[in-house]
């Protein structure tokens, strides 16, 4: 009996490392977080009921008993998480893993919680999984697959505040398929062989077309889908449904066409930055801006859009513009020897003679046998020498 004691306590100083505290359920209105702090806790619930209300305002589910609500256990030791998630599934998953069993009780988010945002997009990819199958349990994989994604690019601040980025290094997997009809990624539940090659990006392109579109039809039809979809019913039954609704609003041929012709009207960051360099050759600023500045929305931490749009402004006097693009691309990973150039040339055209030696004296510091003589007969040319 000695022995009793030292044991539990062991035992309970391990759960509690692990994320399995003593303290009670955090409860929100939809969500109940079990393990971590209460600062953590109520973090998540924070994040959770925000995407909840997102969700909830294009899928209109009603919510179903409050005494069940949406279950999150947060665990904040890597090695604790590993083991519980691969305990569960019998494979690890990183950041978060929805858990999905027949017994409502067990269902669960597992979050690996050590920071605010430390699981990436695992979270709302995850959430949103857990979101659809409180109210739906079988899905079709389209709807799942697509929207999971879609929703993935949702953040929020630690005010509340909402954010979104669209990842579009889905598209550049579409664009890269020979694309199946659509008839084909809507009934991919019921086919022999559900695992359609390439099924995460063609649900992820199929949602996009279906809210992107502009068309109103194919809007109206998705909204119908929603309500389609039944509790009850397997995911192949759901997906059937929903293609013979489909196809009875829509029709297969001009709906392959509309989503070809949607795809063809996107354009990936690779694309967007060799058709502003190609205008930007040509002469033609006003095109390469345009298409310069529509890939820093899809990828602002890529630095090659802000250098050439520092480049614009300089040849169109925009002395002070140009510096802050300079100065982002050199801040997000440029060649420096190029930009402080670039800098330079830029501050010694706007006749700061003192700022552009600066700059002309860091190119020279980074690539002394490039920049040196052209930064010196720079220098003797300008005024107050």
């Amino acid at each position: 009996m000695k022995g009793v004691l030292p044991l539990t306590a062991l035992l309970i100083g391990l759960f509690t490392q692990a994320g399995f505290g003593q303290e009670a359920p955090y409860r929100s209105a939809h969500y109940e977080i079990s393990g971590g702090t209460g600062d953590a806790a109520q973090r998540i619930a924070g994040d959770l009921e925000g995407r909840f209300a997102v969700y909830t305002r294009l899928f209109r589910f009603k919510a179903q008993s409050p005494d069940l609500p949406l279950r999150v256990r947060l665990i904040s030791d890597p090695g604790a998480y590993d083991a519980y998630v691969a305990g569960q599934l019998g494979e690890k998953r990183e950041g978060a893993v929805y858990l999905h069993f027949r017994q409502e009780d067990r269902r669960e988010l597992v979050v690996h919680y050590q920071a605010p945002d430390s699981w990436g997009r695992a979270l709302p990819y995850q959430s949103f999984i857990q979101y659809l199958r409180f109210f739906i349990p079988n899905p079709p994989s389209w709807i799942q697959k697509g929207f999971a994604i879609y929703f993935s690019g949702l953040s929020f601040s630690d005010t509340g505040e909402l954010g979104y980025r669209e990842n579009l290094s889905w598209l550049e997997r579409v664009k890269a398929m020979s694309l199946p009809p659509v008839q084909t990624i809507l009934l991919a539940d019921t086919a022999e062989d559900p695992e359609l090659p390439g099924l995460d990006a063609l649900s992820w392109s199929l949602v996009s077309f279906f809210l992107n579109s502009g068309d109103e039809d194919n809007f109206r039809t998705l909204l119908e889908c929603f309500m389609l979809l039944s509790p009850q019913a397997g995911a192949a039954e759901n997906s059937l449904a929903l293609a013979r609704r489909i196809e009875d609003w829509n029709g297969f041929e001009e709906l392959d066409a509309s989503y070809q012709a949607y795809l063809d009207s996107r354009s990936t960051f690779p694309e967007l930055l060799s058709r502003g360099r190609q205008a930007y050759m040509a002469g033609d600023s006003e095109s390469a801006r345009s298409a310069f500045l529509e890939a820093l929305d899809l990828q602002p931490e890529i630095h090659a859009p802000y250098y050439y749009l520092g480049l614009i402004a300089y040849e169109n006097g925009k002395w002070e513009e140009a510096e802050w693009y300079y100065r982002q691309s050199l801040e997000l990973g440029a060649e420096q020897a190029l930009v402080y150039y670039a800098l330079g040339l830029n501050a010694a055209a706007a006749l700061q003679r003192e700022k552009a030696a600066e700059y002309l004296n860091a190119a020279v510091q980074a690539d002394p046998l490039r920049y040196r003589e052209k930064a010196e007969t720079l220098l003797r040319r300008l005024p107050g020498r």
